[in-house]
């Protein structure tokens, strides 16, 4: 991005930060001695002539990065004021230019445009490659560190609470529809906190776009009413989350969309359905919920694309630290932010992340019908990922241990865990995971009421609806989640009576494995 002698002239050479009593450290500018609390300037065209900074005085240059926009934009720079003697402070925008003149003569104009291209080819640089290694320190530093829309110093993302943006004049709002400038509109249509949560999945996910909603299942709704045309055809897995299965086979009839529904690992299904039908969109968990069975995802979006059909994958179990789906070949990945991503039990999100003409896509529709996550919701996630690298080690490893402990013990019928040998597709996961997750389903030795005992005499796990948080979560999926259905309805899902999930959070291993083992020493 080339650099004008205009803004060589505006942005000296010298970073000045504010010193609690509103002056900058003299050793911050050059040629400039220290008088008491005014600066005076050597060789300047008056010795009476003083440089002062208002109280709350920063010079920064920064980068207004938008999603979906033609254009970068330069926000917000801050000038010095100027006065001779005791005169008022006039306002920086409107002497930003006499001020720069006088600078001018005492800084090297070349080497200043030289720095304002380093910064500005720092501020918008897409990849975090060149000095991100690890996906910790992405999910750290991704979407904040550089090309951040929002000027500030702060190290954390501000919440920026509006509902609403304005325009200067006309001029400006024809501007910006036309693309010419960039900019928000509307608090549905877009939030500057939430492009940060979204540009940090996207670094994760190795995405070139990313959407943040309300709620995962919103994410997983609206992408399948996008992207799935009137009287098209899309083909799922037999094992799901519940209220997925439900939108496919109640919401979705009503627009004409049918389903074919398979197994996991069924390949040949899949291969005969696209081949009979024309395939809109192949969606599926993996891990799966309850069950943690794999798909393959490098084969499956192989066999996909040779018909046309898009893949898509929920990671939420996964995460984006345990597997790349898009890396595998997947067109997009869903997440429910509420688990790994938030990782605290406290917010709701959800996220569709793939290439910006298929998320652009989505995005229009999202529009249309909705549901925009508020800018709180997207700082929760924005602080929660950065310790998700951290959470997600010690999940994967309390999962493990905790999954071989239970397959060995005599109260213990059967483990679903994609970390042990037995699991049917443990093969499969070891190729394209790098971690197997913090959630193990089993099923103990008992009926509906004894599983409810183990459950009821376990002393660290909360009994809730949900996983992936710090705290460790247990729940019966046939009470929990399918109460309404009788016995052999459940069944048909593989909802036996004696089913747990249990979702470990960050707490001792140790702890852990004591408060399971007299749970089960209770039945």
């Amino acid at each position: 991005m080339a650099v004008s002698s205009s803004c060589a002239r505006t942005f000296p050479s010298f970073q000045c930060r504010s010193d609690p009593d509103g002056v900058p450290r003299h050793n911050d500018i050059p040629n400039v001695r220290r008088y008491g609390s005014p600066l005076s300037v050597r060789g300047g065209p008056s010795s009476s002539l003083i440089l002062r900074f208002p109280p709350n005085f920063v010079r920064q240059l920064s980068v207004k990065a938008r999603r979906n926009c033609s254009n970068i934009g330069v926000a917000q720079v801050a000038a010095a004021s100027w006065s001779n003697n005791n005169r008022d402070f006039t306002p920086a925008a409107a002497k930003a230019v006499d001020a720069a003149a006088f600078i001018a003569p005492l800084v090297d104009e070349e080497v200043v445009a030289e720095a304002c291209d380093v910064q500005i080819e720092e501020l918008t640089r897409g990849g975090y490659s060149s000095f991100l290694s690890s996906d910790g320190s992405i999910a750290i530093h991704a979407g904040e560190r550089l090309g951040r829309g929002i000027v500030t110093d702060g190290i954390t993302t501000p919440v920026v609470n509006t509902s609403a943006y304005h325009f200067k004049k006309t001029s400006d709002v024809i501007d910006f529809k036309e693309k010419r400038s960039a900019s928000f509109e509307y608090g549905r249509y877009g939030n500057p906190t939430t492009v940060v949560a979204e540009e940090k999945i996207s670094a994760l996910e190795g995405a070139e776009s990313t959407l943040l909603v309300a709620s995962g299942m919103c994410a997983s709704t609206v992408l399948l009413m996008a992207l799935v045309p009137a009287g098209g055809h899309i083909v799922t897995t037999t094992d799901c989350y519940r209220k997925t299965r439900i939108f496919i086979e109640t919401i979705l009839p009503k627009m004409g969309i049918t389903a074919t529904v398979i197994d996991p690992a069924d390949i040949g299904a899949l291969e005969s359905v696209l081949n009979e039908k024309k395939v809109a969109v192949f969606f599926t968990e993996s891990p799966t919920n309850p069950f943690l069975r794999c798909v393959d995802i490098e084969l499956v979006s192989k066999l996909c694309h040779a018909k046309g059909a898009l893949v898509c994958i929920d990671g939420t179990f996964a995460t984006p630290l345990n597997q790349k789906a898009l890396a595998l070949g997947a067109d997009l990945v869903v997440h429910s932010a509420t688990k790994y991503l938030g990782g605290h039990n406290d917010v709701l999100g959800g996220c569709i992340s793939g290439p910006d003409k298929l998320v652009s896509a989505v995005r229009t529709l999202h529009h249309i019908l909705g549901g925009a996550i508020n800018p709180n919701a997207a700082y929760l996630i924005i602080r929660g990922m950065k310790t998700l690298h951290l959470r997600v080690q010690q999940q994967n490893s309390t999962a493990q241990r905790i999954a071989e402990i239970l397959e060995a013990h005599p109260k213990v019928r059967c483990v679903y865990y994609p970390g042990l040998p037995s699991h049917p597709e443990y093969d499969l996961a070891k190729r394209q995971m790098t971690g197997f997750g913090g959630v193990v389903s089993f099923e103990v030795d008992g009926d509906l009421l004894t599983t409810a005992k183990f459950v009821d005499a376990l002393k660290i796990p909360y009994i809730a609806p949900s996983f992936g948080g710090c705290e460790s979560i247990v729940d019966q999926p046939a009470i929990m989640s399918y109460w309404d259905l009788s016995q052999s309805d459940r069944a048909k899902y593989g909802i036996l009576d004696n089913l747990i999930r249990f979702s470990f959070g960050v707490e001792d291993f140790e702890d852990l494995k004591a408060d399971i083992l007299q749970a089960l020493e209770s039945i």
